[in-house]
């Protein structure tokens, strides 16, 4: 038989990496938000969650169960075949641990394949991630890392937490790069999974002698940066690194890949083209439309991003640490070399 597990319980085996979490609600639900980690191997597809559910509300309770059963059961042979391509631990979970987990754990141990169930569901897990953001503090220092548009500040932390430095990484949680032009060639996360992600890494880093993170504003794409957060952010250490313009401009084609998304990129341009002196916002577009992506990028730093954020930075007073250096890898090193 199945066991029921608690969320705690779930969390501990998950971090001593012995066990799979697996989804099984539909593909929907499971792009909606997830436990970080999880497959999704859904009992129902879209489709038959709905009918289901229609048959549930118009009908009765009975004929949904039959029509679920009726459904589950043309699918059961590659259903269970999935599961034993798994040979890892397994806990299964649905929205509130009801009859679609209970039916996968239930199945799973009749075919003698071991299977958790978490108590509660991901509506247990959700309440869970509420309750850790409101009583959560991040223990270690905050060294936030400062610098124009383009200097790498986001390659250059995950650069360094490949290596294993104590890295938040904000804008991949968000699956946004943090500015009118983030979400080009991104998928943008939602609050939910933004926040599961995060609790998931400050967890991870409360040990850590310090924990180093960009210098974002409140609002990431989608996503919103709790206060808490926000406030460590505001009195931490400040980096702040410095490239020439050249570097910049190679940096930011580089990433944005603009030959491949040049109609998002200038569908973004045009949200902010009136805010730019107009001859200037003429040339920047008539550069993109020409694929002279290098020069559109010199002109936007040169005559928006760069005096948005000097401006900004008169805002800050705090003593900072300045990197001075040629390209993002010789960033790395001299911070590596300051991080000791």
């Amino acid at each position: 038989m199945f066991q029921d597990i608690t969320i705690e319980e779930l969390l501990a085996l998950r971090d001593k990496k012995e066990i799979v979490l697996i989804d099984v609600r539909s593909p929907s639900e499971y792009a909606d938000a997830t436990i970080p980690g999880s497959l999704n191997i859904p009992l129902f597809d879209d489709a038959e969650r709905a009918e289901v559910g229609t048959i549930y509300k118009q009908v009765s309770v009975q004929a949904a169960k039959d029509r679920g059963l009726e459904l589950f059961s043309a699918k059961l042979p590659a259903f269970i075949k999935t599961f034993e391509q798994i040979k890892d631990s397994k806990a299964v979970f649905c929205w509130r641990g009801g009859m679609r987990s209970k039916t996968t754990a239930t199945v799973l141990s009749l075919m003698g394949i071991r299977a958790y169930r978490l108590t509660g569901g991901f509506r247990t897990y959700r309440k869970w991630i509420v309750e850790m953001l409101e009583q959560i503090e991040l223990q270690p220092q905050a060294i936030v890392l400062l610098g124009h548009t383009g200097t790498g500040k986001t390659s250059i932390l995950r650069q360094l937490q490949t290596e294993g430095y104590p890295v938040l990484d904000l804008e991949g949680m968000a699956g946004h790069r943090g500015s009118i032009f983030g979400q080009v060639g991104q998928k943008a996360n939602n609050q939910k999974t933004f926040e599961s992600l995060l609790v998931t890494d400050l967890l991870k880093l409360q040990q850590s002698p310090y924990v180093l993170m960009e210098g974002e504003s409140k609002r990431i794409g989608k996503s919103v940066i709790p206060q808490f957060l926000i406030e460590k952010k505001e009195n931490a250490k400040q980096i702040y690194i410095r490239l020439p313009i050249e570097e910049r401009v190679r940096h930011i084609v580089e990433d944005y890949n603009p030959n491949e998304h040049k109609q998002e990129l200038v569908q973004a341009f045009k949200q902010i083209e009136k805010r730019i002196h107009t001859p200037i916002a003429a040339q920047i577009m008539s550069a993109m439309k020409e694929d002279q992506f290098e020069v559109a990028v010199r002109l936007l730093l040169e005559h928006y991003y760069d005096p948005r954020y000097e401006h900004a930075m008169k805002q800050y007073e705090q003593d900072r640490v300045e990197i001075e250096a040629a390209t993002i890898a010789e960033a790395v090193r001299k911070l590596k070399d300051y991080l000791g």
